[in-house]
């Protein structure tokens, strides 16, 4: 016999995630301590979780694959071959689908290369396209609030390198900075003098981003520099200036055009606490198919707060976040008190401070599991 934990490491599923098949009926333990409450798992398990792992990693749907767990020991196999035919021709036909719309989106993007449109290029292009260069004065705590505020959303994927940076958008007397890893986005403000021109643009690599963060040390103004393909902090006889990012960063002003949601203000320690305490459910990772995830499920309250919902609240107007970019995300609010905007279950959940509409998190909902 296998303890929960020791069937995690050897099947490679998490502990919650068994939790989680248990409850669903797919994958119940052989035996259940009635006092102690612990999971005990019989030797042929461990093959059952791995196919169900595998079926998973797939795309079956849970339903099929209770009924293939249920027929693999048996002298019938009929059954199983079946479901798994049927699932294959379904992923055929997606693939096929998903062909067709992928071939048209091609077309039109070789159109558009063709006959391309205007567009704000990074690094250190204004509106026009021409080169920039410009050199604003901004105050070194609002900088180091800034960045402290976004650089946990900021990409590592080296597919998309636009991502691995911290956007620094200057127009006018603002600087907005922004990070996005397509699951979670952060933009923050910081005022800016000495500039009030058209609006400019330029990627900071994560590294140079987190030295000048390290310059940013106390209450004197520093001045930022955009020269071409460069980027330089000035902070008194320091500096550290390195090559921006050679790509263009979404329209991170769309992305945030969202339908308003419910907002409610939240105690940051006591929710905090409520989401390191609460139920923690199993999703699939954004991006990751096949790998699960920690997911807090949110709900708006009767007396309009924001509650963490309990194993079995369906409530249908549930939004379930990934629990560890939640935590990520109240750190980085860095106030006793935030609002949390919640809408529909498909929308993401916004994260705003008190004091400010221009600094915020938005966090991508997850797909519970079936």
């Amino acid at each position: 016999m296998r303890s929960i934990g020791e069937m995690a490491r050897d099947s490679g599923l998490s502990v919650s995630t068994l939790r989680f098949y248990d409850g669903a009926g797919v994958l119940v333990p052989a035996w259940v301590d009635p006092v102690s409450g612990y999971r005990w798992y019989g030797p042929g398990q461990l093959e059952e979780a791995g196919l169900l792992a595998r079926l998973r990693r797939a795309g079956m749907p849970l339903a099929d694959i209770r009924l293939v767990l249920a027929g693999w020991s048996g002298a019938d196999t009929d059954l199983v071959r079946k479901l798994l035919e049927a699932h294959l021709r379904r992923l055929e036909r997606g693939l096929s689908d998903a062909r067709g719309a992928f071939s048209a989106v091609r077309a039109l993007l070789d159109r558009r290369e063709k006959d391309p449109m205007p567009v704000l290029r990074t690094p250190a292009t204004g509106a026009t396209g021409a080169t920039a260069s410009v050199r604003p004065a901004v105050s070194a705590p609002e900088l180091a609030a800034a960045l402290d505020a976004v650089r946990f959303a900021a990409g590592t994927d080296p597919e998309l390198p636009m991502l691995g940076g911290v956007l620094f958008d200057i127009e006018g007397d603002a600087l907005r900075v922004v990070a996005t890893d397509r699951y979670r986005m952060a933009v923050a403000q910081a005022a800016t003098t000495g500039y009030g021109g058209p609006r400019v643009q330029a990627i900071v690599p994560s590294p140079l981003a987190d030295a000048m963060r390290a310059l940013l040390t106390d209450d004197t103004p520093v001045r930022l520099a955009v020269e071409g393909d460069r980027v330089t902090l000035e902070a008194g006889d320091r500096q550290t200036a390195g090559r921006c990012v050679d790509h263009e960063f979404p329209d991170y002003r769309r992305l945030v055009r969202l339908p308003a949601g419910r907002r409610a203000l939240v105690d940051v320690a006591a929710f905090r606490e409520a989401v390191e305490t609460g139920a923690v459910r199993t999703g699939e990772a954004l991006g990751q198919d096949g790998v699960t995830c920690g997911l807090t499920v949110l709900k708006v309250t009767a007396d309009g707060g924001v509650g963490v919902c309990e194993d079995g609240d369906d409530d249908p107007a549930r939004v379930a976040v990934n629990r560890d970019f939640l935590l990520d995300a109240l750190a980085a609010g860095a106030r006793d008190r935030l609002v949390l905007e919640v809408g529909a279950p498909t929308a993401p959940l916004v994260i705003r401070r008190t004091d400010s509409e221009d600094d915020f998190s938005l966090l991508m909902p997850v797909r519970l599991e079936d």
